[in-house]
């Protein structure tokens, strides 16, 4: 009886790309957005979530985030609206995050770039538009959070699971990077928080249409560790 061949497996990877944009001040009040200020100093009622504040909403980061999308082939949507993700954490004061769940500024959209000089398109699910959560430092003795970065403008670019290597991902993280850079749409400062990923890995028989079990590998800010996590 002859042994069976081994069955051939494939990796499908997705990027969920988090983009701080270029703005003077936060999603939804004016406080100041500031890299580097004293800690807890850039803050107020609105992005400190107290009872009763309104937003008020940036326009500089939606013209922001529509530019992305027009770079990236997008399809502006004429109607999009806001939603609440509820959780409960240090880093989010009144316990939810406003983003867009089902109607997000844009849709579809492309990246296309070359993988070991072969040219490769990798395709975009949406850009939608959010407010950043505050900072936590974890310490031996407990926990700190700077309120500062609470509530700054930030897109989340979602790629399908369109890549099925860690040279893959490296080349559209790269290559998202400049397009953003180059649009003035962030700095893309990886080392300061202002582009991060989270990583979506499954893995499928060749050949087989249906997606495997997705692991999730959340914020990662370099490109190495990017391709680390994959592999």
């Amino acid at each position: 009886m002859k042994p069976c061949a081994p069955m051939k497996y494939e990796a499908c990877i997705g990027l969920e790309t988090h983009v701080m944009q270029k703005t003077q001040t936060k999603m939804f009040c004016g406080c100041k957005h500031e890299y580097g200020a004293e800690p807890n100093t850039n803050v107020c009622p609105v992005c400190l979530g107290y009872p009763g504040a309104l937003p008020v909403l940036n326009a500089k980061a939606i013209e922001l985030c529509c530019k992305a999308g027009l770079l990236l082939g997008c399809e502006i949507n004429p109607h999009s609206k806001w939603d609440r993700k509820n959780y409960f954490y240090p880093d989010m004061s009144k316990n939810y995050q406003i983003t867009q769940a089902d109607q997000p500024l844009c849709l579809g959209g492309q990246i296309v770039t070359e993988v070991n000089g072969e040219l490769k398109t990798f395709t975009l699910e949406r850009i939608h538009q959010e407010e950043n959560a505050a900072k936590n430092t974890h310490a031996a003795n407990g926990s700190l959070v700077d309120y500062n970065r609470a509530g700054t403008a930030l897109m989340e670019i979602v790629s399908n699971p369109c890549m099925h290597s860690a040279d893959d991902a490296f080349a559209y993280i790269q290559a998202l990077k400049l397009i953003m850079e180059y649009g003035g749409i962030s700095d893309c400062d990886m080392e300061k928080g202002h582009m991060r990923s989270d990583v979506n890995v499954s893995v499928r028989p060749v050949g087989q249409e249906k997606l495997g079990e997705k692991v999730e590998i959340k914020n990662m800010n370099s490109p190495s560790f990017i391709v680390e996590a994959i592999n």
